[in-house]
């Protein structure tokens, strides 16, 4: 699905060059919900603005991706209230986002039939979201943050930070002068080079797969 055919859905905006994989998991509210430039929604992912179909949400959006946002297979952005994925972010595959969560005041009836709090959400620009991580109400993460795989986020993550864990915490931080702390345990990858073609990569691929191979032999 596309601008130009976007099949059952009234989005308010999808962006140019923005695709939509089939099938879609569930998707309503769509009039409430904006999707940026170049954007990559892959199969099976639920998109949703208010708790139901057919609700007039008001004149504003309740769920907007900013441009170049990459949500991957199987994954849920459910917003009852505002929403906001940031430019350039990416999701692993699984990820479940939501601003509403059940509630338990009342110890006498079933937490299912309570009415549920929301909160809004946001992500900032240029996060990495992994597979299978769970962004509760209120969150509100920062610019370039790393969410592990399998990771319970709610609160505060400030700025180039990373977080892991079920409730998530801050595990590494990026200092202006000292740079990545606690310091990353492998080099910054090497890009490559322009000019270099697919024939020279495969061979460079070829030439370390028999020296991984001869190492071995001689181990």
């Amino acid at each position: 699905m596309t601008a130009q055919r976007p099949g059952p859905y009234r989005f308010r905006r999808i962006g140019t060059g923005t695709r939509l994989a089939f099938p879609q998991g569930t998707v309503f509210g769509d009039p409430w919900i904006e999707l940026g430039d170049h954007c990559i929604i892959a199969q099976d992912v639920t998109l949703t603005a208010g708790m139901m179909p057919d609700l007039d949400l008001g004149p504003d959006p309740i769920l907007t991706l900013g441009n170049g946002v990459v949500l991957g297979r199987g994954s849920h952005v459910i917003a009852d209230v505002r929403l906001t994925i940031g430019d350039d972010c990416f999701f692993g595959p699984g990820v479940y986002v939501t601003t509403t969560n059940h509630s338990y005041d009342d110890p006498e009836v079933p937490i299912g039939k309570q009415w549920p709090r929301s909160d809004p959400v946001a992500i900032g620009s240029g996060s990495w979201i992994g597979t299978g991580a769970v962004i509760l109400p209120g969150a509100r993460l920062g610019r370039n943050v790393v969410v592990a795989a399998g990771a319970v986020v709610r609160g505060e993550v400030p700025d180039h930070a990373v977080v892991a864990g079920a409730p998530a915490k801050v595990v590494r931080r990026w200092d202006p002068r000292e740079g990545w702390q606690p310091p990353l345990r492998t080099p910054a990858p090497v890009p490559i080079p322009e000019g270099v073609t697919p024939e020279q990569l495969r061979a460079v691929q070829e030439w370390h797969a028999a020296e991984a191979g001869e190492a071995y032999e001689a181990s």
